[in-house]
């Protein structure tokens, strides 16, 4: 199979889009089959690379690391015809996706795409809901001609089918469990960050308006004194809110930037309790990488973090914004130290389930049938 995957985002951009794109096609070529990638330029990487092709770009103001390329016509068309895509993917209803779009049509290739990110709620955060009727009019007229619309959780899936869409399927997230797991040596982050405190909390995410950062001081800044003086908070991350967190958060608190791979794993892995009140998650990959690392998360109850954390045997759910309900439940667990212990073995048990090569291998099949019913072509 040839597959041609249109993003606005992909790695080396840190993200939950980029990373995962990034394991699909590294999967792809481990199954034997071809692709090619359309995305915009990445300050990290050269212009043009093997299977991937780069366009000029600016950031995007409601998520910088998501680009708006502006994508050269010619060439992407040129290299259509040259590759034969059997299926396109779309990623992202950006520039990018656009052209994707443009060029599905005119060449009659089969369509398909994924909806990542909730832009919607984005909207709430940014005080532009004004603009939410016609994000969703847009949405439409964008999604109208895909042959399928995969979604991450079944949140999302009843969200956008209260919208209206159709034709759509769950493409979860999986975990790498040789990556993030609870073994690794915890004096080691203790003594890289200086930490002497009895426990460790973290976040990992963008340090942005739609992950409640707001919430998540509160949460820092109001825990009781006799838990606060025990507990150092390690927050991975970086963007536009940076500077106004480390101007806010109380002393216990350790900004690392940035991290991935083993640096990250072990981040997860020393820490007692994740904590993750971002309320706009189509999914939540940073929830599982947590769950995987035998680490309880503490959670909004909303988004796809709520079809990941079982309630009261891998994490807790708390009503989004309720910081007292947070500090509760952190309280709680941080207090009763066999029940953070059990929830963590079974949080690890869970993600165990939860394999790529299982998911993406589905996500094949389903692009097989596309091919099939719309042209007869079949893959053995």
């Amino acid at each position: 199979m040839k597959v041609a995957i249109f993003t606005d985002t992909f790695f080396p951009d840190v993200n939950g889009v980029a990373r995962t794109l990034k394991r699909f096609t590294h999967h792809l070529q481990e199954r034997g089959h071809q692709f090619r990638i359309f995305a915009p330029e990445s300050t990290n990487d050269h212009l043009f690379s093997n299977h991937i092709y780069r366009f000029t770009s600016l950031p995007f103001f409601l998520y910088p690391e998501c680009r708006l390329a502006l994508p050269n016509m010619l060439q992407v068309k040129a290299e259509l015809l040259r590759f034969q895509p059997d299926i396109i993917h779309i990623a992202t209803p950006f520039n990018v996706g656009l052209c994707g779009l443009h060029y599905a049509k005119k060449l009659n290739i089969p369509l398909v795409g994924s909806y990542h990110t909730d832009f919607d709620q984005y909207l709430e955060y940014y005080d532009l809901q004004i603009f939410a009727k016609l994000l969703w009019k847009y949405m439409h007229w964008f999604y109208r001609p895909f042959r399928k619309i995969f979604v991450p959780s079944h949140f999302t899936l009843e969200q956008l089918k209260r919208h209206g869409f159709a034709n759509m399927s769950i493409w979860s997230r999986g975990v790498d469990c040789k990556l993030f797991h609870p073994h690794y040596d915890k004096l080691e982050v203790r003594q890289k960050y200086g930490i002497n405190e009895k426990y460790i909390l973290s976040y990992v995410g963008r340090i942005a308006p739609e992950k409640d950062i707001e919430t998540l001081l509160n949460i820092i800044n109001q825990l009781p004194n006799d838990i606060a003086r025990n507990v150092r908070w390690l927050i991975v991350g970086d963007g536009p809110l940076m500077t106004y967190m480390k101007e806010k958060a109380s002393e216990n608190v350790t900004f690392t930037g940035y991290l991935n791979g083993t640096e990250l794993a072990k981040i997860y892995s020393t820490s007692d309790i994740f904590v993750f009140p971002s309320p706009t998650e189509t999914f939540g990959n940073v929830v599982l990488e947590a769950i995987a690392s035998g680490t309880p998360v503490i959670g909004a109850n909303s988004g796809g973090v709520k079809n990941i954390i079982q309630h009261g045997k891998t994490g807790i759910l708390c009503e989004p914004k309720n910081t007292e309900q947070f500090i509760d439940r952190i309280t709680d667990l941080l207090t009763h130290h066999s029940m953070r212990i059990q929830m963590g073995h079974e949080a690890r048990n869970y993600s165990l389930s939860q394999t790529w090569e299982q998911i993406l291998d589905r996500l094949i099949k389903e692009y097989e049938e596309v091919i099939h019913d719309e042209n007869g072509v079949q893959y053995a």
